[in-house]
């Protein structure tokens, strides 16, 4: 199976980039399954009905959330009607609406299973990560019930993102760091056939502070004053992700590869 991951969309420039390019590029590659972390896309805070559909038009087959599921109020009415909308697992039954976790399928009838988790250090997640991810991998397993699995594992910390990894090597087909919006150069198969890579990179203006304006975010590191609200920038995105290529015996991955496109990060696509 061909999986491909798109970390955090910031904002318009960030949905335009996936808009523009992703029908495209998914055709191309002949992806069977596209999941993107979106909890940022109206605006560069939270997600609406309409961001979201625009998203799923431009050939997104699941997206997922994290600390900002939250940010716009109709995601909590919306995300009840859409269960190809994930917000973090490991909010606790009756503390948020919706779901953690999905079994999705494929156009070919393959079964793809996708987990938003959101991580503990610097973060405010309501329960364990690594016990809300464990049970939900034992009972789908991979090979089994599903024939692939994603992990969006939403964190700030490189480290706990990296034993999220290692806890789910051999039990998931991709492990993926979202929530600090910088792609990182490790992308790998873990030794019991895992693919991850710490963190996907955002959709976004890199000309900016994590896909923000720079003024603001500035003004606040040099004086600890505030001006007002922060702004996504408005430039050029570049769409960052992972392609990953699964045994379709297994489910394991046998190829790992970064994905940028646009913007004025160095681009970085998988052949066909």
């Amino acid at each position: 199976m061909r999986l491909a991951f798109f970390g955090d969309v910031v904002g318009k420039s960030g949905r335009d980039v996936l808009v523009e390019e992703l029908g495209a590029f998914r055709d191309r590659l002949k992806l069977d399954f596209v999941v993107v972390n979106a909890e940022n896309a109206a605006g560069g805070f939270g997600i609406t009905e309409r961001t979201a559909i625009e998203l799923f038009d431009a050939g997104a087959d699941v997206l997922t959330l994290g600390n900002h599921s939250w940010d716009q109020s109709e995601a909590l009415t919306y995300i009840e009607r859409e269960p190809r909308l994930l917000r973090p697992a490991n909010y606790p039954t009756g503390t948020a609406p919706g779901r953690g976790t999905g079994l999705y399928e494929t156009k070919s009838g393959a079964r793809v299973m996708v987990m938003n988790v959101l991580l503990r250090l610097y973060m405010q997640p309501l329960d364990d990560p690594f016990a809300c991810v464990d049970e939900a991998l034992s009972a789908t397993p991979l090979g089994q019930v599903a024939d692939a699995i994603i992990v969006d594992a939403h964190g700030e910390a490189t480290s706990e993102k990296h034993a999220m990894g290692h806890f789910c090597d051999g039990r998931a087909s991709l492990v993926v760091g979202t929530h600090t919006h910088i792609p990182t150069a490790d992308h790998q198969i873990l030794a019991g056939g895992t693919a991850y890579q710490t963190d996907a990179g955002m959709c976004g203006s890199y000309d900016s502070v994590i896909g923000m304006d720079k003024e603001e975010p500035l003004r606040r590191f040099t004086t600890h004053m505030r001006s007002g609200r922060m702004q996504a920038a408005s430039g050029p995105a570049t769409a960052c992700g992972v392609f990953v290529e699964t045994d379709d015996r297994t489910g394991l991955a046998v190829r790992v590869e970064p994905i940028r496109f646009g913007g004025v990060l160095s681009r970085s696509v998988p052949e066909a």
